[in-house]
């Protein structure tokens, strides 16, 4: 293979691969880290520009003689920590054991194909963590109880309206709205000694923490336009979180305080 298809080849799978890596939830630095690493492996170097949606590449030799550019939207997916991990160990081995394209492409298609932990058993264990939740903040067990119902409900929205591909932001909007509705019920019927608590908790588990986390830490590695990008797009889920609690309270008339 000449240095040309070589490079257009690298290139094709690097930038699939550097926008799974955003796509799951990987900040920003690590994803040029691990591309930059797999290129080095060939003998050449990476270049990237991140944005929120996309990403562009120009993979280049040492001498500047030969390079190749590519632009790829990052695809919208699931936070998994499990496929961010797997691709960064991929990098690390494909450095060490210097591995072929052919194997590179092998092993990231058998990673990003796995099957996800089934939905059931994530929409039970969201449920359980959200009912923690309430328990840090003081909730007595009827408030616990009520919030994992009302979390069974919120997520169980989510789910399927994520699988229709509604816009994100009305999802947030619509899951807060009913997971709050289901809580507010336990201050109307007086259900156990904390039911506000069991109210502002039931709503957490929309809380965007890993676009927070990530676009602190790439503002803080100087990639301050990714950073920006997050956090601005965590601040929308937010408000969309509020507006939700917010129209609970308008049409129940429930004091959250």
């Amino acid at each position: 293979m000449d240095i040309h298809s070589e490079l257009k080849e690298l290139s094709k799978f690097l930038s699939d691969y550097s926008t799974c890596l955003m796509a799951v939830g990987t900040h920003t630095s690590r994803v040029v880290r691990n591309t930059s690493r797999i290129a080095q492996s060939f003998g050449f170097f990476a270049d990237m520009t991140i944005f929120q949606k996309t990403i562009i590449m120009t993979l280049r030799d040492k001498d500047n003689s030969h390079s190749y550019s590519t632009v790829n939207k990052i695809k919208p997916m699931a936070l998994n920590f499990e496929i961010n991990s797997r691709l960064s160990s991929l990098s690390w081995e494909a450095y060490d054991e210097h591995l072929s394209l052919e194997q590179l492409r092998s092993q990231y298609n058998e990673i990003v194909s796995k099957p996800r932990i089934n939905k059931w058993i994530v929409l039970l264990l969201v449920a359980c963590a959200n009912a923690s939740f309430c328990r840090l903040f003081s909730g007595d067990w009827q408030a616990m109880c009520t919030v994992f119902v009302a979390t069974l409900v919120g997520f169980f929205i989510r789910q399927k309206m994520m699988e229709k591909h509604i816009n994100h932001l009305f999802v947030f909007i619509a899951s807060s709205f009913f997971a709050s509705m289901i809580a507010s019920l336990a201050t109307i019927y007086h259900f156990g000694n904390t039911p506000q608590i069991a109210l502002g908790t039931s709503v957490l588990f929309l809380i965007p923490g890993v676009p927070l986390i990530n676009g602190v830490l790439d503002i803080i590695e100087g990639h301050a336009l990714a950073g920006v990008s997050r956090l601005i797009n965590a601040a929308l889920l937010i408000i969309c979180l509020a507006i939700g609690l917010s129209l609970t309270l308008l049409l129940i008339g429930v004091n959250a305080l």
